[in-house]
Order: C-alpha cells, then structure tokens, then sequence
C-alpha cells in the first residue's frame, strides 16, 4: 500500500543497517516501538521486542495485528521484556509463498520465532482469539518454558453450536464477499466493538484497516473463522494438553459482551483446566480485550512477574 509519506519514513528498525521496510505507516505516538525482524525462508516476520527483563510473548489473533498490544507494551516494558509479533500474513509480516493461512502453519511460525530465532529458555505467555490456539499448541508441547500465562477470549477445544455456525457462515459465498469486499473482520467485528475513545481515534482505526488494504489482503482473516470446525482434530490435541500448564500462575481475562467466548460455559471450561487461575471479568468488554482493557492485562501481567522476580 502506498503512503505520500516519505520513503524513509517506513524504515524504523531496531537494526540500523536494516532496511526493511514497513508496509504502511501507523502514528508514532499509538506505536512508538521500532521494528524487528525474523528472516525464514525468504519471508520476514515482524515483532515487537521492548524493555528488559522476564521475558513476555504476546500472541494477536484475528483480524489483529500486534499493534493491539500497544498500551500493555508502554506500561510494562520498563518492568520486563515485551515481545509482540504480527503472524504471517497479518500487519507488518510478510505472507509466504503458497501459504494457506491454515493455524497449524501459524503455530509453526510462532515456534520457529519463539524457540529457533528468540531462544528463549522461559517466559510468560498472553494469548486471546486465535493467539489462544496457535500459541498454546506451543506452551502445550513446551510446557517447562512457560513461567505463567494470561488466557482471553479464546478457546483450545471443539466449536460449540454458535462457533460451529459462525464457522460454516464463512464457507459460504455471501460469507466470503462479506470478507473480501467489506473488511469485515476489522470494520464490523472488530472497529465496531471498540469503546468510544479508540474508536473515534482515526489513527488507531488506520492502524487496523490499512494491515488489509486489498480483497486478496483478507484471505487469512477468512481462513480463521472456517478453521474454527475445520481443524477440530488439532485443537483436541492441544485440549488434552492443557493441564500441563496448570502448576504455573494463569490469569483468566473475559469480555463478557462477548456471547460465544465470555460465556459463563466457555469461562467455567477454562476453569475446570485451572482452578487456581486468578479471574478478571469485564461486563463492559467484548472480544477484543486488549483494546478495550489493556489495564486488565497489566494487572494480570503484574501478578506473575512478581511471583517470578528473581527467577531469571
């Protein structure tokens, strides 16, 4: 997408001798943070790595990008290490070759970022929507890397009936046009739920339209949704891994305006995983949690990182 803006403009790299370009411009005071990058097989990957400390894996999902975890990145990275990357296909990151935007090939790439590249030994994991799925399949398969984690909106198990029809509504023509033609991922679902001040701020509504500019821009955030029933199998092995983590602090987060994850039924299966989870319930929060409460994670964020002060 082109932007008037100068071409120099796009370039904000950690790296100084990187000259990487990002693909649209987003306002410096809502995103302040300089850029990485993950170079794998042609294709780069985009994250966010600011402050020092514990380090805390941000996982984005759908139709986000890791710009949503802007506010929680500003107040902690002073306290710990925040990592926040934009999955293939989405915000700044490259799309592969061939990809089918499947998310069992997300959580290959989220490995490969988190283990291969980052290395990282141990560290907090904050998960919500589709970051749930493809960032646990990780924590899961891992589970000593893990020094805790902050779960919302989300799911990790077999679609109930309202997600198995929003699942089969976008095989359908009409669901597809609604994707490619309208955004409807970001300007319906996702700008609509928003509180008033985000969604009266025209920077933060550009910081989300403009990382899917064209109809052929949108196929990831169509693939999503038909996954919800189409990898039923993959999330059934994740599922029967969740107790793995339940011995490390959890912090349980819910939009309860969110009828299909904030559900008294979804929040009582996340707790029959983790009993012990501390658990924040936001009756004025739909789904996208981290827009509309970022506070919400801090205060979770900062419950685990004091229980893991002098761990690293």
């Amino acid at each position: 997408m082109e932007n008037n803006n100068s071409t120099n403009a796009l370039i904000f790299n950690k790296d100084a001798s990187n000259q990487k370009k990002r693909p649209f411009l987003v306002d410096k005071e809502e995103y302040p943070f300089k850029s990485n990058w993950y170079d794998k097989d042609g294709v780069s990957m985009h994250y966010i790595d600011e402050g020092k400390g514990i380090p805390i894996v941000l996982a984005h999902g759908n139709p986000e990008w890791s710009f949503i975890y802007r506010n929680i990145i500003k107040e902690l990275s002073g306290e710990a290490r925040l990592i926040a990357y934009d999955l293939p296909g989405f915000g700044f990151s490259d799309t592969p070759k061939d990809f089918d935007y499947t998310p069992q090939e997300h959580a290959k790439w989220v490995k490969s970022l988190v283990l291969d590249h980052l290395k990282l030994e141990k560290f907090i994991l904050v998960v919500q929507d589709w970051g749930g799925p493809t960032a646990l399949h990780l924590a899961t398969n891992h589970p000593n890397r893990i020094l805790g984690t902050v779960i919302s909106n989300t799911w990790a198990w077999k679609a109930n009936p309202e997600s198995e029809k929003f699942s089969n509504f976008f095989k359908t023509e009409e669901g597809k046009r609604l994707i490619y033609e309208e955004n409807y991922f970001v300007r319906t679902l996702l700008l609509k739920s928003m509180n008033k001040k985000s969604g009266n701020n025209q920077a933060i509504i550009n910081a989300y339209e403009m990382a899917f500019p064209t109809p052929e821009s949108r196929k990831g955030t169509l693939i999503f949704p038909q996954h919800i029933t189409l990898s039923e199998s993959w999330f059934l092995e994740i599922e029967e891994k969740l107790h793995l983590l339940a011995d490390k602090p959890v912090e349980l987060i819910f939009g309860e305006k969110n009828r299909t994850l904030g559900n008294p039924e979804s929040i009582a299966k996340w707790r029959s995983y983790y009993p012990n989870a501390n658990v924040q319930l936001l009756p004025n929060a739909d789904h996208f949690t981290q827009e509309e409460s970022p506070e919400s994670f801090v205060f979770a964020l900062r419950r685990i990182l004091k229980e893991h002060k002098n761990s690293i």
